[in-house]
């Protein structure tokens, strides 16, 4: 039997709680989301979402995109490389490397990637995708060349924490960086040092070039002082130009330095590598012990009229201070030495920070720039561009800068907090589908239907769009409803994985009752019921309420029935088309636990918390019984089941019987009820009796 099971994930909606990397594919405009438990999650497009699950369940150290063919590289903790086909949901090849994984980048516009290790290796891999293989090649960066070069002893070279191929070098240059504060251009078809840099570099002369026009403690300077001559180790980098001349390089210390290197055109890179004007370092904190720089991305400057960019990181603050992103706009109008800060921007981030991305603003969406996705814990996803960061920097620096966009799950969890689902099928040839499928088709969801809670569109594109509500011949399976805190409850169209807002059930709609103050209305949601075979829906609160709504209503007079344990009142009411409440029961005020129809809608069983059962008759709105605790203890039931079979006998005399209102009064039945402390009970589903 458990051989013929196969249980998967099919549909998953929202960002884990313990997602904790982001990666990017700019040309799909797609995020990955890596998380500390094996799981991949990759958004898109306005509902366009996919989990991808490893079969171990830990962290993932590296996330990486293959940009523009499809696949997405992963690298956990125990340095298990995985290539995922994104097209088929699963690892199409991987391999289990034997040192520790310290760097990891693909060559842009290629299957090629370079990985660097804790012994000081570089090594070349390529996937090939037709025969779904990822291979490590016999190409490698030799340690002992890079440390007789630089000088140290090959035995114990550091190990790699950056590898960038050299923009403008048709892939024949790559950057390494070690964690001692090493950089080292090499050529790949000469199989030589180009350039090597170190710590040695920075022992040079100068004074401040510029400062923050925030009044930060922002230092620009192109020397390190006396007390400075310490090995600094690198913690982050990234190139700070389209051509590959300005590295940016984030230490453990808290500094950035911006180093000016030769490019592959460059006409004489020996006299480039002597200049000391090459280095300039970046402090934005005077305190002596500083977080280091661990995240570090640049963007290309808009301003056409002088030479920069913008600089985005997470560091470099002193220790113990509020949590910051931080955002500086740079120039040098006339080289490295004349760099200048010419605007500073922190973010505090919504949450503890995790991640965060590059985008470039594509299409008709912005007029350039680029946009800043951050990832913080738990599980949030916040989207900001130039204009909202423009509009930071001329607020006070003491307002919180707000994000343009967040993305919200199309099926909120947190903000009203869920508290009961359920998953029902409806027969595709019954009016009840055909009533919720030209909803679904004309209505056109009246509730947003973009992640982003805000007139902009969400920025991401990536991704095939699963089948929408269009076609003529469409009709609605499934449907999702979720009840909530706030007394709320909502149903979706759950027939494909872009799931469709139908209806909204809120406590305002009591309000709709003229001279009616219903206590208890907007409890928490506890139980859900529908019948596809009434089209209605039942609803159950924590104190004790159960309502009974017809999703399908008319313009016609309606009544409202309201039975409490010694009254029922009927209201009359007018209600134009949509969900209409058509009895309210209120017999005690344990919160209700369990709901279960009979196969026709008819009848109603309600369990409650206190361990006690009631069975409503839904056609007549009134209750045919109510049980006392069937638990000694008084715990609460905790399962529901109704088996309903047919009196031939009365059906027959029903048929013949002008004054016999429904053929269901012939319809008997066996309610099996379970409580917490398993104690088992079967009744008579019309009177009670065990």
């Amino acid at each position: 039997m458990s051989a013929n099971l196969n249980p998967r994930l099919t549909v998953h909606y929202g960002i884990p709680a313990t997602a904790s990397i982001l990666a990017c594919d700019l040309i799909q405009r797609l995020v990955a989301v890596g998380t500390l438990d094996g799981r991949i999650k990759v958004i898109g497009g306005e509902y366009v979402e996919a989990l991808l699950v490893s079969p171990k369940h830990i962290p993932f150290k590296i996330l990486e995109f293959l940009q523009n063919q499809g696949f997405l590289v992963s690298v956990s903790n125990d340095n298990e490389i995985q290539v995922w086909d994104l097209g088929q949901r699963q690892v199409a090849s991987s391999i289990k490397w034997e040192s520790n994984i310290t760097a990891f980048k693909a060559i842009h516009g290629t299957s090629y990637m370079y990985l660097g290790d804790e012994h000081g290796m570089v090594y070349v891999l390529k996937y090939d995708a037709d025969q779904r293989k990822l291979t490590n090649l016999p190409y490698y960066v030799p340690r002992n060349v890079i440390a007789e070069e630089a000088g140290i002893s090959s035995p114990n070279h550091p190990s790699v924490v950056g590898v960038l191929p050299q923009p403008c070098s048709q892939g024949n240059r790559v950057l390494i960086a070690y964690v001692n504060g090493l950089i080292v251009i090499w050529d790949v078809s000469d199989d030589k040092v180009v350039l090597v840099r170190g710590n040695k570099d920075l022992q040079l002369q100068g004074e401040t070039a510029s400062g923050s026009p925030e009044n930060k403690n922002l230092e620009v300077s192109d020397c390190i002082s006396e007390s400075d001559k310490v090995e600094k180790e690198i913690s982050s980098l990234c190139w700070a130009s389209n051509d590959g001349s300005i590295l940016a390089v984030g230490y453990v210390d808290g500094d950035i330095m911006f180093w000016a290197l030769p490019t592959a055109t460059s006409k004489n890179n020996q006299q480039a590598s002597k200049s000391h004007k090459n280095v300039v370092k970046l402090q934005l904190s005077s305190g002596e012990k500083r977080l280091p720089v661990i995240v570090l991305h640049w963007s290309e400057n808009q301003s056409h009229s002088a030479r920069g960019c913008k600089i985005f990181f997470y560091g470099g603050d002193q220790i113990g201070s509020k949590e910051t992103l931080t955002i500086l706009d740079l120039e040098w109008p006339s080289g490295i030495e004349s760099l200048k800060c010419v605007s500073h921007v922190d973010i505090t981030p919504n949450g503890s920070f995790a991640d965060m991305v590059l985008f470039p603003t594509v299409g008709e969406m912005e007029n350039g720039g680029s946009l800043l996705f951050v990832l913080t814990n738990p599980g949030q996803l916040l989207v900001y561009d130039d204009a909202c960061l423009a509009a930071f920097n001329s607020q006070d620096e003491k307002k919180p800068c707000v994000s343009s966009g967040q993305y919200v799950m199309p099926i909120p969890i947190v903000a009203p907090c869920m508290t009961v689902s359920k998953l029902s099928l409806v027969d595709r040839d019954g009016e009840f589908s055909k009533a919720l499928s030209k909803i679904v088709s004309t209505a056109k969801l009246k509730a947003p239907h973009t992640p982003i809670r805000s007139s902009k569109k969400w920025p991401l594109t990536g991704g095939i769009p699963s089948r929408l509500p269009e076609a003529a011949d469409y009709e609605v399976e499934r449907v999702y409803m979720a009840g909530y805190q706030d007394g709320s409850v909502r149903m979706w169209d759950a027939t494909y994985p872009a799931l469709s807002l139908i209806f909204v059930l809120g406590a305002e709609i009591y309000g709709k009752v003229p001279g009616i103050d219903i206590a208890g209305a907007s409890a928490p949601v506890s139980a859900l019921e529908i019948c596809s075979f009434t089209q209605s829906v039942a609803i159950g609160n924590e104190c004790g309420m159960v309502c009974l709504f017809k999703l399908t209503g008319t313009s016609n007079e309606m009544s409202l029935n309201i039975v409490t344990e010694t009254e029922k009142k009927v209201h009359n009411l007018h209600q134009a088309d949509g969900p209409q409440c058509m009895a309210l029961f209120s017999l005690f005020s344990s919160p209700v636990c369990l709901l279960q129809s009979t196969e026709f809608g008819n009848r109603l069983a309600v369990g409650f918390k206190c361990g006690r059962v009631a069975m409503l008759d839904v056609g007549t709105s009134s209750v045919l019984f109510i049980t006392d605790s069937l638990s000694r203890s008084n715990c609460s039931v905790s399962s529901l089941a109704m088996i309903s079979f047919t009196d031939t006998n009365t059906l027959i005399n029903n048929s013949k019987d002008s004054t016999s209102t429904s053929l269901n009064d012939g319809e008997k039945g066996l309610v099996f009820i379970m409580t917490r402390d398993a104690y088992l009970a079967v009744l008579d589903g019309r009177t009670g009796h065990m």
